[in-house]
């Protein structure tokens, strides 16, 4: 049995990811910001959903201290950064706050819990991260020019800690999938149709199943 932290857990990908691990017969960690979205997926999910996170993954002190605290009661063999948050539009329309809001979560997020973590991970036997980047980490896409930047530079970000990680007992790889039919999109009419998306337990199979095997999940 393993214990698994998800990011963005509560729905979405990081949802079906967390009911496929539980199935597995593993634990779960949920993190994300909003409380009542947490509360009610642990619910779901059952006694083996052992803690919830409530945390901004862009305040780097409310996050370190959340995993000084979480660590001192739980052990985590697998981190799931399946956490991130996009605007869209041409580039001369995105505000300032718009801008920081994308890089902050999709980018400095992800670090900041990936190096609060790691010191941890790698006491473990045998632990991974896996990073989900999306295929806007490998093109360019029309009026998708910030979020694009963010998952390039996830991209790096990867491939440098797996350099970073390779004589040591954590594994890292990332997944990139294309659009899926999630709340991500709710406030968003980047999507015209988002009926030609992906349902998210599609692509959680795909990560699911293939992620014991070291390498980058492509989709």
């Amino acid at each position: 049995m393993k214990t698994i932290l998800i990011t963005g857990g509560a729905t979405g990908l990081g949802n079906e990811l967390a009911k496929l691990y539980v199935q597995n017969g593993d634990q779960v960690i949920l993190l994300g910001r909003n409380e009542e979205r947490l509360n009610k997926a642990q619910e779901e999910l059952g006694t083996s959903c052992i803690a919830t996170v409530s945390a901004d993954l862009t305040n780097y002190q409310e996050l370190t201290q959340k995993m000084d605290n979480l660590l001192s009661f739980h052990s985590v063999d697998v981190l799931v950064n399946n956490a991130g948050m996009g605007h869209f539009g041409p580039l001369t329309s995105y505000t300032k706050e718009m801008i920081d809001e994308v890089i902050d979560t999709n980018v400095k997020g992800t670090i900041y819990l990936t190096q609060a973590l790691l010191p941890h991970l790698q006491t473990r036997e045998q632990a991974s991260i896996l990073t989900i980047i999306s295929t806007a980490g490998l093109r360019g896409k029309k009026n998708e020019s910030v979020y694009v930047a963010s998952k390039f530079a996830l991209r790096g970000f990867v491939e440098s800690l797996k350099v970073e990680c390779e004589h040591t007992s954590v594994s890292c790889t990332a997944a990139y999938m294309g659009g899926m039919d999630t709340p991500f999109w709710d406030n968003s009419d980047h999507i015209a149709d988002k009926s030609r998306l992906k349902h998210p337990s599609e692509v959680a199979s795909i990560i699911f199943n293939q992620r014991m095997t070291k390498e980058d999940i492509m989709m």
